[in-house]
């Protein structure tokens, strides 16, 4: 049983949720460093506008996304006993959905 997938599609998911979190990463610094005076206001403005919202929920996907490719790939070449192998990935699959949701949470209800 696979939990990762094709290998082809693994590797295309990493290498796009790679460029989405890049691209991410460089319109958050943008704000930082095109901005004087950071505050609360200023910040919360900055990810309450309607495509930082839509950013944010592209970069959590493709954060969980990428993560869970690579742990499973760590997981699935180094741990061996195939029960364990199996708790640890059930672990972070529960640990990586509510991550997701919590940040979900955070930036559509506050």
């Amino acid at each position: 049983m696979s939990f990762g997938g094709t290998g082809m599609r693994d590797w295309l998911i990493q290498r796009f949720s790679a460029v989405i979190l890049s691209l991410y990463t460089v319109a958050c610094l943008w704000f930082l460093l095109s901005h004087r005076e950071i505050t609360f206001a200023s910040w919360y403005a900055f990810f309450m506008h309607p495509a930082m919202k839509i950013a944010t929920l592209l970069a959590l996907v493709s954060l969980s996304l990428h993560a869970w490719i690579g742990l499973w790939t760590v997981l699935t070449d180094y741990v061996h006993q195939t029960a364990v192998r199996y708790f640890l990935q059930t672990i972070i699959i529960v640990a990586l959905f509510a991550y997701f949701f919590w940040g979900f949470q955070i930036l559509y209800y506050f």
